[in-house]
């Protein structure tokens, strides 16, 4: 297994829409980093359609290219910055090009990108894309343009995003933004800003149009959907002075998650990501009492470690992480669980790093998205604790990590052979052109031989006859 992590499951991937006949001008887009950047891209598309942008997979033809970034490693920011560097020879010859970067990293480094990156025209992050036209008109006039200021209400709820790439089966649906968790390593809460939840009747009206769209799964969407909370407005630090009414009839992630599930009843339902501080039980009921909810849920643990977990500020222990874990294979027994997992934090012990590996061995997660602490600029660990782990010993953990992931994920897709799984064609297998591939509800990666009379977002009944260690195998029944 090799190393992975959520900001390179997609890097690089340039998306692209049909054309409206009316617009002149094309934008290569280009999306970094994790779900939610992927989604925003979807909701920039749309705010450039309406100013004449058709996206184009062609840099080579473009009027505008644009990068959404990451930056929660110092890895990304370097694909970022050779990337960038590879647009120079195209901005010598089209002098009119106009080169942007968008989100995370953006926000990070704000007008240091303009002076560093000379190539770079505009600066934007996550909460300011409405300002995207007025900002273009600033670079149409030969002035760099920046605009990397931060929302307490901005959710983009009214704008219907462009669906981007992808076989039009799967959809992000964004409900929330921001996170208020303040996790030590973690750029997140000054890249995204504060957390704010997205109006309930939005969401449902989205998912319901992504149905008739023909959409069969989305993924309702946030650096953490189970701090959701909706009361009427305003933001969640807010809630205690918000009036009785409102308190009793607020709409929490377990709440909003039956919404969805009764409003759409044949679509599958996915969410992410999830924080162990904030998820709780009635989650989980939900889960058990639709069946349209994927029986899945990343939940990220980070260490395995007290003593770890408290230099995180991660809000939970080891003892609350395994209860919960507990608790929710009580209440749906065929749940699957994925992590993330960070090694070599600052002043890991080898104790620290062993009881990572036994509460790997205690959960059995399916998959794991696992990585070398990478110290961030400007995060509280950075300012107050020592980057003191020397980088082989760094890697030599993440090794150990990966291996072990390696094992606990081959033995999870053992335990679907000799059984039949319900899962949707999500597109062709990337090694067999002549099969499908799709996911079962615990988000196990299934591929199996093409049948005439199949069509992408089909579900079909599979019976899985073998696997390797992150795939099943498996045959139409």
């Amino acid at each position: 297994m090799q190393e992975k992590y959520i900001d390179e499951t997609k890097q690089g991937e340039a998306l692209a829409i049909a054309e409206k006949p009316q617009n002149t001008k094309k934008l290569f887009l280009e999306s970094y980093g994790c779900q939610m950047n992927f989604s925003d891209s979807e909701i920039v598309a749309s705010i450039l359609s309406d100013i004449g942008y058709n996206t184009t997979t062609n840099q080579e033809e473009a009027d505008l290219i644009l990068l959404n970034t990451c930056s929660v490693r110092e890895k990304a920011e370097q694909t970022v910055r050779m990337r960038l560097s590879q647009f120079k020879n195209q901005k010598k010859t089209n002098p009119n090009l106009t080169v942007g970067v968008l989100g995370c990293m953006a926000e990070r480094l704000k007008t240091k990108f303009l002076e560093e990156e000379h190539l770079v025209d505009l600066v934007v992050g996550p909460d300011a894309y409405r300002d995207l036209p007025n900002l273009l008109k600033q670079t149409d006039d030969g002035r760099d343009a920046i605009n990397v200021i931060l929302s307490k209400e901005e959710t983009y709820a009214d704008i219907n995003p462009v669906r981007l790439g992808g076989s039009g089966v799967t959809a992000f649906v964004t409900i929330t933004r921001g996170c208020d968790n303040m996790c030590t390593f973690c750029v997140v809460p000054f890249t995204r800003g504060r957390e704010r939840s997205r109006d309930p009747h939005s969401i449902i009206e989205e998912c319901k149009e992504l149905w008739n769209n023909g959409y069969k799964e989305i993924t309702l969407l946030g650096q953490n959907v189970d701090s959701y909370l909706w009361y009427g407005g305003g933001p969640k630090k807010d809630f205690a002075k918000a009036s009785e009414m409102q308190q009793l009839t607020a709409v929490r992630f377990a709440k909003l998650l039956e919404m969805v599930a009764e409003a759409v009843p044949e679509m599958r339902i996915r969410f992410s990501t999830s924080n162990p501080h904030d998820m709780t039980t009635d989650v989980f009921e939900v889960m058990a009492k639709y069946d349209n909810i994927c029986k899945y849920i990343h939940l990220p643990v980070q260490s395995g470690s007290n003593r770890i977990l408290e230099l995180m500020n991660r809000q939970h222990t080891r003892e609350d992480y395994l209860a919960l874990i507990k608790k929710a294979k009580e209440i749906v027994p065929e749940i699957s669980f994925s992590q993330d997992m960070i090694v070599g934090f600052c002043t890991e012990t080898e104790e620290d790093h062993q009881m990572t590996l036994s509460l790997m061995r205690e959960v059995e997660y399916d998959y794991g998205y696992m990585f070398a602490y990478s110290e961030r600029p400007g995060t509280p660990a950075h300012k107050r604790l020592e980057d003191d782990i020397p980088a082989d010993v760094k890697q030599r953990r993440l090794t150990e990590v990966i291996a072990l992931q390696g094992e606990l994920s081959r033995k999870r897709m053992q335990s679907y052979v000799g059984r039949t799984h319900e899962i949707l064609i999500e597109g062709t297998s990337k090694k067999n052109e002549n099969q499908w591939k799709g996911r079962n509800s615990q988000n196990a990666v299934c591929v199996f031989d093409k049948i005439e009379g199949q069509k992408l977002g089909d579900t079909v009944t599979v019976f899985v006859y073998d696997n390797t260690q992150g795939t099943l195998l498996g045959r139409v029944i």
